[in-house]
């Protein structure tokens, strides 16, 4: 499996009112949660994301409250990917249990600027930086991970291998 996009490119400590201010938890529909995807730090996102572009970010991203609609309004905004330094956990699981590819990559802010244009490589364990041509190795996901994601999610996955 591989995702091409250009990266939009955040630090440290980017939290859940960074990726969807707490005014619009009232909402449900993943469709509009999207339109409001990291207004809290950067209201062109939403106007310019192509889909599959990937959002890179430092250390202890999606930190703040437990809430799904931080990486629900991603997913559904668009982003094919996000690749971290590290994750606060609950949002770490709650993109993977959505079905939002979420990668630990050690110094990737050191390594992709603004607007580059990479390939992530699931297969390989490989992001390409095609805008620099530097091969970078992100920590793999779990097998079973990797199948929940395939499967769009935790509950698809589990409709999939269980009894429901």
């Amino acid at each position: 499996m591989k995702i091409v996009g250009n990266v939009w490119k955040y630090g440290d400590d980017i939290n859940t009112d960074n990726i969807i201010p707490g005014r619009y938890m009232e909402l449900t529909d993943p469709q509009e949660m999207a339109k409001h995807a990291m207004e809290g730090i950067d209201p062109k996102f939403v106007k310019e994301i192509k889909k599959n572009d990937i959002i890179v970010g430092g250390n202890n991203f999606g930190c703040g409250s437990s809430r799904e609609h931080a990486p629900l309004a991603l997913k559904y905004a668009g982003v094919g990917c996000v690749i971290a330094e590290s994750y606060a956990r609950i949002f770490y699981r709650n993109a993977i249990n959505i079905g939002l590819l979420a990668l630990e990559c050690p110094e990737i802010t050191l390594k992709v600027k603004e607007a580059d244009l990479i390939e992530v490589n699931l297969t390989e364990g490989i992001i390409l930086n095609k805008t620099t041509g530097e091969r970078i190795e992100f920590i793999p996901l779990p097998e079973f991970m990797l199948e929940v994601l395939n499967s769009g999610g935790i509950v698809p996955y589990l409709k999939k291998v269980g009894d429901w």
